[in-house]
């Protein structure tokens, strides 16, 4: 049976990894865990920081998780149980919109059977 996605659950979580094998890791668990319906990959990133009173500069890799709301938690909670990072960075950003076969398809694969 469809199911018609809430807009209002959709969401976008940007998570960024030291290396592409931790990336890789971290998705495919989600995706497993049916915490997540698609993680794209992103490699080549830079990113500059202030952690503990200095400035630093590190090469990372980008996960953008397509997830729900109601899977947030879970999210969080094993991307810090996969994570080498002190304080892994886990910012999610709601999704107003998208096309509705692709949200429907988010909705369905972030469900747990």
């Amino acid at each position: 049976m469809p199911m018609t996605a809430d807009y209002d659950d959709a969401r976008m979580v940007y998570v960024t990894c030291p290396d592409q094998a931790t990336a890789r890791t971290i998705a495919q668990a989600l995706v497993a865990h049916r915490e997540a319906a698609c993680v794209n990959i992103v490699p080549g990133l830079e990113s500059v920081y202030r952690w503990q009173g200095a400035v630093e500069t590190d090469p990372e890799v980008l996960l953008l998780i397509k997830t729900r709301a109601a899977r947030l938690a879970e999210v969080e909670a094993r991307v810090g149980a996969l994570h080498p990072d002190e304080l892994p960075e886990v910012v999610a950003v709601h999704l107003s919109d998208g096309s509705q076969g692709y949200l429907d398809w988010l909705t369905q694969e972030t469900t747990p059977e």
